[in-house]
């Protein structure tokens, strides 16, 4: 194998020992140099027949991509192939640690993992269970100023939810801090003052940790602390994992948490390589991943700092973009405390003779939209930008990046209207959403036949293919109202010669209105028949009568199957509780994996002259020829000015407090050995803000490096007109 490597490439490839810190720009190459880098060290010779360079990264699909590229490389050199290094996500790398000794760590030889759709339902559940023995709990939490009415539905209707991300961020939190439920029972009685809010998490994670322990099983937080439990304890087994890997290469560092540091600092023997861009660190707020602590590793700590600063992806005058970006971050942006968002190093072209050349400079390919549209006339203006691009370019690749999955939905919707094919890189696809909103419909309705409306519904997804078909609309919404007007649905499903809704109907209707409901009939009798089958049989059924597309039949039955899985995990449920499962899918609350791209990995050449529709988080590690930036104002993107609004600061919370920040604050406060006096009420939520802005401007780096030829950024009101552009967007070159 030929190989030409960028000079910054041979100096990380010169590594022999110690610790060394890597700062990567979007686009460097990281997977390639850290690959050929562990071909490397086991093409010296240097291994022990039993050891193995260990590489940990951060999601599956980088598994096999590492595994991949390195048996390449040490084929190339005729080595033997799989041999030499293990590639592991941080979550395997621990379940593999806690396998070997489950004991050690208060487990049984066969604990199971729950996945994140038990954990939620977990989590939902004794969220449920506090308001309901603590509904005035939280009163004083709540504006003051809102009307009593207004306040008891807040409660029914908004708290719920906002208590489970408190939950799910304040669990985390404890976990990553290695703190139980019991030790953290102990330090709240020792606290002066009461921590309303930390007593709330602890109530919660005592339920959710319970529920866990009645299953025999853990998640995915708990893997991470039991393995670093287990490392800790046990010093000979630490050793035999030193041994078995001499050389530890981490990937994607900047998305670590503290935890996750001590596993790999207690694994490394000394010999360990750390690569990352800060700048792209975009999972931060309310999740227990640090940037810094990569910062500070290769300022303070790595033997040999290193940076890759080459990149091919993109055309110079994105590359000037993203660059100015950074400076206006350090020097210009209008909250101080946010400066450290973004740091060099600065995005550098590569090379002319480089084997990735950068795509020729175009000023005219950056595209400021200057405009203040609506958010309904943004997407419009989208559509018709793409409708006029796609066709004249078949061979180019293009995304529309979102900030959010509903507004990615809404957006793919409008372009599949005007004929555009559309790949959705969203929780789910639309044709999934759509799939399970149509088994929803009709399992809700089976849970409760008495009700005329809800079989109207039924009615309209049965024949949804008529409501755009010009032939058959009017006859499909007449035949809708009919339904809904049926009264007691008996009387239409099983009539009797007294009452017979269908039979008063033949007078006043035509013989095709009455056949078309005779053969409705007929339907629903047979799903309401099928009632009494396990909830996969009876999902399989309706699919047959739903569905003729064999992509719909596929996932029915993928949904079937999870829908077994979520019953045979709670045998008290009934079809509402199930129903409710298909819902939070079609309403893309969820990820649902159908047969689009899925986390195998997602390629976007396969998809050229195509658009890909995503939000921007998920659009990380991508590129495309051209990039739509969408929604780029002060409410994606804060800049912690006055008329700024920030999502986590619900509107019913009294003085903007962010909750989930303050009971992680109270939490802090409850563990930490100082004097208590340092918790005050308010600053948390302040620094929260900054957190965000800090972690927003970095999305926005992200958004703009996706692009290698041409990017348009838009903006909209979004919630009114106190929404204004980004303030960056006039440091943009005119065209």
């Amino acid at each position: 194998m030929n190989i030409s490597y960028r000079p910054s490439q041979q100096k990380i490839l010169q590594y022999t020992h110690g610790t060394m810190g890597i700062a990567a720009v979007p686009g460097a190459g990281k997977t390639f140099t850290l690959s050929a880098l562990a071909a490397e060290i086991i093409g010296r010779g240097d291994l022990a027949p039993e050891q193995e360079v260990l590489i940990v990264t951060l999601v599956n699909s980088a598994v096999d991509n590492f595994s991949s590229r390195i048996n390449d490389f040490i084929t190339s050199r005729g080595l033997l192939p799989r041999v030499g290094y293990r590639v592991r996500t941080l979550h395997g790398l621990a379940h593999d640690i806690v396998r070997e000794k489950p004991g050690m760590v208060g487990l049984d030889e066969r604990f199971g993992i729950i996945d994140e759709r038990e954990a939620n339902y977990i989590r939902k559940e004794a969220v449920s269970a506090w308001l309901a023995a603590n509904p005035n709990a939280l009163d004083d939490f709540l504006d003051p100023d809102m009307e009593e009415s207004k306040r008891d539905w807040t409660r029914r209707q908004q708290l719920p939810q906002a208590l489970e991300n408190i939950a799910l961020a304040f669990i985390r939190s404890a976990k990553d801090r290695r703190i139980l439920p019991d030790q953290l029972r102990y330090r709240l009685n020792q606290q002066p003052a009461p921590l309303p809010l930390a007593e709330m998490g602890l109530a919660i994670y005592q339920d959710y940790q319970r529920a866990l322990s009645y299953r025999g099983a853990v998640d995915f937080d708990d893997l991470i602390r039991l393995s670093l439990d287990l490392l800790e304890r046990d010093p000979d087994f630490l050793e035999r994992l030193r041994y078995r890997f001499p050389y530890i290469l981490e990937d994607e560092a900047q998305d670590s948490s503290q935890t996750q540091e001590k596993i790999l600092r207690l694994l490394s023997s000394g010999n360990w390589v750390r690569v990352g861009d800060p700048n792209q660190a975009i999972f931060e707020t309310f999740t227990t991943a640090n940037p810094q602590l990569l910062r500070d590793f290769i300022a303070n700590e790595a033997d040999f700092q290193r940076e890759l600063p080459e990149s091919g992806r993109s055309q110079p005058a994105v590359i000037d973009l993203a660059n100015q970006l950074i400076d206006w971050v350090m020097e210009g942006h209008p909250d101080a405390n946010a400066r450290d968002a973004l740091f060099p190093p600065y995005i550098q072209p590569t090379a002319p003779d480089d084997p990735q050349p950068n795509p020729p400079l175009n000023w005219v390919g950056l595209h400021l939209i200057k405009k203040k549209f609506s958010p309904e006339a943004e997407m419009k203006a989208l559509v018709e930008s793409l409708t006029r691009w796609v066709p004249k370019n078949p061979d180019k690749t293009v995304a529309v990046l979102v900030p959010r999955n509903t507004r990615g939905a809404e957006i793919a919707d409008m372009l599949k209207k005007e004929g555009l094919e559309v790949i959705e890189a969203l929780s789910s696809t639309q044709s999934t959403r759509q799939t399970a909103g149509a088994l929803g419909n009709i399992v809700q309705y089976l849970s409760d036949p008495q009700s005329s409306a809800k079989l109207a519904t039924v009615y309209r997804v049965w024949r949804r293919e008529w409501r755009e078909d010009d032939e058959y609309a009017e006859f499909y919404k007449h035949i809708t109202k009919l339904v809904k007007k049926a009264g007691k649905t008996e009387m239409f499903l099983a009539p009797t010669p007294d009452e017979d809704w269908l039979a008063s109907l033949s007078e006043s209707e035509p013989e095709d209105v009455i056949n078309e409901l005779l053969f409705f009939r007929e339907n629903v009798q047979r799903w309401l028949d099928a009632v009494t089958l396990p909830i996969d049989q009876l999902i399989l059924t309706l699919a047959q009568d739903l569905f003729t597309e064999a992509a719909d039949l596929a996932l029915a039955h993928k949904l079937a199957i999870v829908l077994r899985q979520a019953a045979n995990d709670h045998s008290e449920w009934r079809l509402p509780e199930l129903t409710g499962e298909l819902a939070v899918i079609a309403k893309n609350q969820r990820k649902f994996i159908g047969f689009s791209a899925d986390d195998g990995g997602f390629d976007p050449d396969r998809y050229k002259g195509k658009v890909v529709v995503t939000t921007m988080h998920k659009a990380k590690g991508l590129e495309w020829d051209r990039v739509y930036l969408t929604s780029v104002n002060n409410y994606t993107f804060p800049s912690n000015q006055p008329n700024d609004s920030f999502i986590s600061e619900k509107w019913f919370a009294r003085d903007r407090l962010n909750l989930e920040a303050e009971a992680i604050a109270q939490l802090d406060a409850a563990t930490q050995t100082g004097e208590y006096d340092w918790y005050s009420e308010g600053q948390a939520t302040l620094d929260a803000r900054v957190d965000y802005v800090r972690e927003r401007l970095r999305l926005l780096y992200v958004g703009i490096t996706r692009a290698k030829e041409e990017l348009v950024i838009t903006w909209n009101t979004g919630r009114g007109e106190s929404t204004q552009a980004l303030p960056f967007a006039a440091l943009i070159r005119e065209e």
